[in-house]
């Protein structure tokens, strides 16, 4: 999975100082100015506005991303807020989204066989690259039973996640130069 790191970042609106081409893509992101995101629209939005079909096929990675930021704030629209992105928490989103991108891409290039979930010998067959990722790990099997959380002999994206913030994963070809 080679991704354009550069070109991602280029059209993530995420720096404080571009908050006027954040508000415009927000408005772009919302077709029926109602100054709310749902998941579809934001969805569209990335496919639509973005044009980046890499981080519109990673469905789960945005479920997270919207997740995250709806919650980020307390709503200004009541309960009608809790399922939705408003504009103040769309930075949150963006941040977040490039992050769970990232892991995407770390959590595809472990599973090899593409279904979804890393079973224990994709995991130990990734070392190298997970070690390049997380740092060294001693004993790959002892690390995937405290990744797999649930205990169905696979790591789910959620669980990979949660791993993958506590070790601070960093892709190797990932470009961190995003502006604050």
């Amino acid at each position: 999975m080679d991704i354009d790191w550069t070109a991602i970042n280029a059209k993530l609106p995420t720096a404080r100082a571009d908050k006027a081409a954040r508000k415009k893509m927000f408005n772009q992101f919302d077709p029926n100015g109602n100054g709310i995101l749902s998941l579809a629209e934001v969805e569209k939005g990335i496919r639509d506005v973005l044009h980046i079909d890499e981080i519109f096929n990673a469905k789960l990675a945005i479920m997270m991303a919207f997740k995250l930021a709806k919650n980020s704030k307390k709503s200004r629209r009541g309960d009608l807020g809790d399922d939705y992105i408003e504009l103040r928490e769309f930075r949150g989103f963006l941040l977040a989204l490039r992050q769970y991108f990232e892991y995407w891409v770390a959590f595809c290039r472990t599973d090899a066989n593409s279904d979804k979930r890393i079973s224990l010998i994709e995991f130990v067959n990734g070392k190298s690259k997970i070690e390049t990722w997380v740092g060294p790990i001693n004993d790959m099997e002892a690390e995937f039973k405290k990744i797999d959380t649930n205990g169905g002999g696979f790591i789910m994206f959620d669980e990979f996640c949660k791993w993958a913030i506590g070790k601070n994963l960093d892709l190797e070809d990932d470009d961190d130069n995003i502006a604050e």
